[in-house]
């Protein structure tokens, strides 16, 4: 019978989750705000391109929204950095365009701007979920047994 996740079986270190958190560092706080930053830039392009160029304009702004959720997944080597775009992503398109009354300009009664809205949000949970997850740092581990 083997001793799954104790602290005997990594070497007497201690599993990943008993470790106590530490404050990020000054450089991925910056790389986290700088993702929230462009995540509210490519939320309000993927809304001024959406409606000009309809389907492709639509196509055009989720697949730019989605390299950039699942890029900053892979750029911070953690789920949290699909997940600071993402909510500059939100932020721009939910609260600030399309909750107040100049929303309407910008995203018209069409299926075009349900897809946008839904489609991204959608593609938000995925590259959330799916983006990088932060592993162990000894090279010897076998995840997933």
């Amino acid at each position: 019978m083997s001793n799954r996740g104790g602290p005997a079986s990594n070497g007497g270190q201690g599993s990943m989750l008993a470790q106590p958190l530490r404050p990020p560092s000054a450089g991925r706080a910056a790389a986290h705000l700088g993702l929230f930053v462009l995540g509210a830039v490519a939320g309000l392009a993927g809304t001024l391109v959406q409606a000009a160029w309809f389907p492709g304009g639509l196509l055009l702004a989720l697949a730019g929204a989605a390299g950039l959720f699942l890029g900053g997944s892979y750029a911070t080597a953690g789920r949290s950095g699909a997940v600071a775009p993402v909510a500059g992503w939100i932020v721009t398109v939910i609260l600030l365009i399309s909750a107040r009354p100049e929303g309407d300009f910008l995203f018209a009664a069409g299926a075009g701007s349900y897809l946008f809205l839904f489609g991204g949000m959608a593609l938000a949970v995925i590259c959330a979920t799916v983006g990088v997850g932060r592993q162990p740092r000894v090279g010897s581990a076998r995840l997933g047994k």
